[in-house]
């Protein structure tokens, strides 16, 4: 029997993220073993590998930390480091070389490394450990409101379309798209109804499908179950993939996934966003999209249909409603569009 697809993630993160502890100061055990039961194995891992640019660019930059292998540095070089430093090094975030080629990082990509420093150093400094706390001296870079990409009814049913036909593919595409466009139609149908994540979708085991209640249960982001319900669009497509699902013997260890690659193992996330950047490519002046824009075209047609905020949030699995707002921010002209034709100065004689 297959391990669940989300304690298999797990292991393997706890693993990458032993590795890359062996490339940092020993202190830093300490601070994620004390953090282990509250975050996610994925978020540790995230932190660690910041983290360890962090003290990359110290060794870099820092003519003492220099003298040093980063493994040899000591809890007292947190101390050392000083505002100007952490000012510098998201200044050094905006461009800098790794493996011979550059790198780069916009203001999210900078946030997201200013906020895992600040929880390394909010560790030690409760803990007692350093006596300053540089970090929380930098403000958080401002982020500008992102656009969110999502598609309109009639992109939708014109992807969809292009999923099942399949006639803008390469006559070598075509080939693999005989066999696959079953699974496909059903994998896009359930994400662009249902709103789930794609690591939520590729993790589903047939079992998590019931067609009795309409409904599908997922593992959602902090480990914990949800159930989600879907329509008779995403009914037809996932019954119609299960039957030919039945007639497929996977490789040992993938028996109970839902979703199978070409080899006949359980799809991935990366096979699944490449297969949706394929089918969207086809698609004459279509977006660029990702899974994730899937979610967002669900989550503002649904607030768009119900008005109701906090069921948007409840079904996308947000846990804070805020989140749940950037998926109506497109709407906002449209909604602005429709208070102009409300506002009546005079009635017509």
């Amino acid at each position: 029997m297959e391990t669940n697809y989300h304690d298999q993630q797990n292991k393997e993160n706890i693993k990458k993220l032993r590795e890359v502890l062996d490339t940092l100061p020993g202190f830093c055990k300490q601070y994620f073993r004390g953090t282990s039961n509250i975050t996610a194995s994925r978020t540790r891992l995230a932190y660690a590998y910041d983290i360890r640019l962090f003290f990359e660019f110290l060794h870099e930059t820092n003519p003492a930390c220099a003298k040093m292998e980063i493994v040899d540095f000591p809890v007292s070089i947190l101390d050392a480091v000083k505002r100007e430093d952490i000012e510098e090094y998201l200044e050094y975030l905006s461009l800098y070389e790794r493996d011979g080629q550059e790198v780069t990082n916009d203001e999210r990509g900078k946030s997201r490394k200013l906020s895992s420093l600040r929880s390394f150093y909010n560790y030690f400094f409760r803990n007692e450990l350093i006596h300053t706390n540089p970090p929380s001296l930098v403000p958080m870079p401002k982020l500008h409101e992102k656009e969110i990409v999502r598609l309109s009814p009639n992109e939708v049913a014109i992807l969809l379309d292009e999923v099942e036909n399949g006639g803008k593919l390469t006559s070598n595409q075509k080939r693999f798209h005989e066999k696959t466009k079953i699974r496909d139609v059903a994998l896009l149908t359930l994400l662009l109804g249902t709103g789930i994540r794609v690591s939520e979708c590729v993790g589903l085991n047939i079992k998590d499908i019931d067609f009795d209640n309409m409904a599908v249960k997922v593992r959602r982001k902090g480990g914990y179950e949800d159930v989600v319900f879907f329509g008779e669009e995403v009914e037809e497509a996932m019954m119609t993939y299960l039957k030919q699902r039945e007639h497929i013997l996977p490789l040992s260890g993938h028996e109970d996934a839902l979703f199978l690659s070409l080899q006949n193992r359980r799809i991935t996330v990366r096979a699944v966003e490449n297969l949706v950047k394929k089918y969207a490519s086809l698609v004459t002046n279509m977006k660029k999209i990702t899974p994730h824009k899937l979610r967002s075209t669900y989550g503002t047609t649904l607030y768009q249909e119900t008005g109701d905020i906090y069921l948007v949030a409840d079904v996308l699995g947000h846990k804070d409603v805020n989140t749940t707002r950037k998926h109506y921010a497109a709407m906002k002209e449209e909604n602005k569009r429709k208070a102009a034709k409300t506002v009546k100065l005079r009635e017509k004689l």
